[in-house]
Parts: structure tokens; C-alpha cells; sequence
């Protein structure tokens, strides 16, 4: 690692080298990854030449801290390398006011009374694809399980046609995780060309899905011009088609490799819902930037507006020092809040039904399978990014 000029307010021992959509290790353990760049002294912060140049925020408190204030850090560049295009995937990338217009277009179909409404579709689709492969004794998780139950709800909820999916989650997997700034941009190219024809034929003719509800929102009073209404449907497939299957994937691989932890919830599924909550909290998924608008002095550090700072959710649920033995998974802790939905204005507002999906799967799973292990003949694959993601994930059980 080579840099030419470090900025005067970053401190040389404060700097890794990180990129951190290639994090070393990624592909193995993307939370253990990241959590290698939280070196020994830190003062809850490291900085990277990598995509620009940023900090990334490494202690609990820091990063919870950080997710909520909007007085000195400002949502409108979400990832790094910012990006200067007027386009921007909203609510995510906004700030306050127009956030809350934004938002609040969405709420109504993630809701507690929108979840509970979707609780027998979760759970039929859930059952039926287990049981179409549960008599084989395998399956790849996530092109056979992870890709489907999230997804065909999410398009639901937006009306599109499953025939899409496949395609759509490459699309969404190209821009939470790309391998360059290209192809991030043509990923988002992409799906902006596929959802223009959609756009222009719910304005014409809007039904009762959320693409209507967004075509046809308001900021106040007045409506949405053609880049929020582009960048808010973008906002939401991408969040969509991707991080619900991400989490998946990571309580799957984690109830494989701890036999335990998995006889526990096959014996007392009352535990069920607490053990999707810590096996979140230790397995943060979510990677939010922020542009910093206000000088912050962090123990004796200073983060300088217009410097960006990188939140990795996952950090929040390793700390030591907020996560007493932070590493344990332990369905018997103590509850508390995590940051693995974010924290503030921008707490993720689908997490009810996320959390609705993860705990149905596990109860229907844990029915059909009562025993189970990766394939030993198969390496998991992950990777970092935006969203930390499982690429690949081969199951075994006995027949």
C-alpha cells in the first residue's frame, strides 16, 4: 500500500489497508474481516486510501452514535466512492425533510398489520420449497432457498413478475457487492432501464402495489419529480432483492457449523425468535457511508466535514466492550438492542419483516430437518460490500 499524500488530520497509525469491498478473508468470514481492521489502540476509528479515502468507524458506542446523528453527518452520499449523479436511492440517501416524506410512502406496506398480513404466504412458500427438497438430502441454500422466499414476497409487495427474479438479484448482488465502480454503475443502469417501462405504465395505469405508491407519492405537497421517483423504486428493489437473503445465509451457515446452537431451537422453539436477534447481532450484515458536514473530534481524532465514514453494522455486534464475549453466539443473553437494522431516522424500515421471514424458516425448518451440516465436499463462499453477502452455501442431512 502506497499513498502519496495522507490528508493532515489522519494519523499514520490509524491507517489499513482496506478495500472494503475485497476485504481479505471476505469470501471465508466477511464479519471476522472486517473485524480485523479493528487494530489494536484504535480509538473506535481507522482510515483507508482505498474508494477515495474514508474512515470507517470500528467501536459500539461510536458507530451507534454515529447512525443517528444528523447534525453532523449527512445521508445524501450512501457508499463510497461517493458519487456526484443527481440520481440517488431514496429514503436511504436523504436527509431530513424530504426523508420523511420518502419514508413514509414506504411504511405502510412493512408495517406490523402489512407483516402479519404476509405471514401465510412467508410460511406456505417457506414449506413448500423445504419439502421440495428436503427428501434429497441437500440443497445449495442460496439459489435454492435464500433466493426465493424474500424475493417472491419483495415482488409481491411491488407487483412485478417472478420470471424477473433471477435476473433482478444478479442485478441488486452487481451493486451491493461489485467487483468495480463499473460495474456498480452499470448494474444501476440496468435496473433503471427496467424499471422506467414499469414506471411509465403504473403512472398510466397504478394499482395498489409500492412502485403506485411511489410513481404517485408526494414530498409535502407537491409530487415527485422523475429522479426521486426513479431513485426511490431503485432504493427499494435494491434493498429488496438482496440483504433479507444475505441474512439468511449467515444464520443457516452459522446453525450448520454449531450443532448445539440447532438442537437447542429443534427442542425448544419458543426460542426461536431471541435466536434470530443474537445470531443477527453477531453476524451484521448492513454498510452505510456518510458524509461528514460538521467537524467531529473523536478521542483526540478529528474527522473533518467533507470527509466520508464508513459504518459497518457488524462491527457494532463485535465489540467487546458493548457484547461482553461478543464473538459467542448466545441464545441466553441478556436482550438488547443490536445495530444490524441501523439506529436513528434510517433504521431500517423493512426490519419487521425480515425478521418475520427469519424466524418462520427457522420454525419450518426446524420441523422438516432435524439435523444438519455444510456439505464437506463444498466450501462456503461470501463476500464483502455494502452488504456482506453468502454467495454460495451447500447443505447436507440425513435422508
Amino acid at each position: 500500500m502506497q499513498i502519496q499524500t495522507l490528508p493532515k488530520n489522519v494519523p499514520a497509525e490509524l491507517v489499513v489497508d482496506a478495500n472494503i469491498y475485497a476485504l481479505e478473508g471476505g469470501e471465508r468470514d466477511p464479519q471476522m474481516a472486517w473485524k480485523a481492521l479493528d487494530i489494536a489502540g484504535n480509538p473506535g476509528l481507522v482510515w483507508t486510501p482505498h474508494n477515495g479515502g474514508h474512515w470507517i468507524a470500528t467501536s459500539a458506542p461510536l458507530i451507534w452514535e454515529l447512525f443517528a446523528d444528523v447534525d453532523r453527518l449527512s445521508a445524501r452520499n450512501l457508499s463510497v466512492p461517493p458519487s456526484d449523479s443527481p440520481l440517488k436511492m431514496i429514503p436511504n440517501e436523504s436527509d431530513d425533510p424530504e426523508h420523511h416524506h420518502y419514508r413514509k410512502i414506504v411504511l405502510p406496506f412493512v408495517s406490523p398489520r402489512a407483516v402479519k398480513r404476509l405471514t401465510d404466504d412467508v410460511r406456505g412458500l417457506t414449506a413448500a420449497l423445504i419439502d421440495g427438497f428436503q427428501p434429497r438430502g441437500r440443497c445449495e441454500f442460496m439459489t435454492e432457498f435464500a433466493r426465493h422466499v424474500p424475493m417472491r414476497i419483495f415482488l409481491s409487495l411491488v407487483d412485478l413478475p417472478d420470471e424477473d427474479r433471477e435476473w433482478l438479484v444478479d442485478v441488486a448482488d452487481k451493486s451491493v457487492r461489485p467487483k468495480s465502480t463499473q460495474e456498480k454503475e452499470e448494474s444501476q443502469r440496468s435496473m433503471a432501464g427496467y424499471l422506467q417501462s414499469w414506471i411509465d405504465k403504473r403512472r398510466a395505469d397504478p394499482g395498489e402495489d409500492l412502485l403506485s405508491a411511489i410513481i404517485h407519492g408526494t414530498v409535502g405537497d407537491r409530487p415527485m419529480n422523475e429522479l426521486e421517483v426513479m431513485g426511490e423504486c431503485m432504493d427499494v428493489m435494491f434493498g429488496g432483492l438482496d440483504t433479507v437473503a444475505s441474512m439468511m445465509g449467515f444464520i443457516m451457515k452459522f446453525l450448520a457449523t454449531h450443532p448445539d446452537h440447532y438442537r437447542t431451537l429443534v427442542e425448544q422453539p419458543e426460542k426461536i425468535t431471541f435466536a434470530v436477534e443474537e445470531i443477527l447481532r453477531r453476524h451484521g450484515v448492513a454498510t452505510v457511508a456518510r458524509r461528514v458536514t460538521a467537524d467531529i473530534v473523536h478521542e483526540g481524532v478529528t474527522v473533518m466535514a467533507g470527509d466520508m465514514i464508513v459504518l459497518p453494522t457488524c462491527l457494532h455486534g463485535l465489540d467487546e466492550s458493548r457484547w461482553p464475549d461478543a464473538l459467542n453466539v448466545d441464545f441466553d443473553r441478556k436482550r438488547e438492542t443490536h445495530c444490524t437494522f441501523g439506529n436513528g431516522i434510517h433504521n431500517c424500515p423493512g426490519a419487521g419483516l425480515a425478521r418475520s421471514e427469519l424466524a418462520i424458516m427457522l420454525h419450518e425448518w426446524t420441523k422438516r430437518i432435524p439435523e444438519f451440516t455444510l456439505d464437506p465436499g463444498s466450501q462456503p463462499l461470501a463476500a464483502t460490500g455494502a452488504v456482506n453477502g453468502m454467495v454460495r452455501l451447500d447443505l447436507v442431512w440425513p435422508r
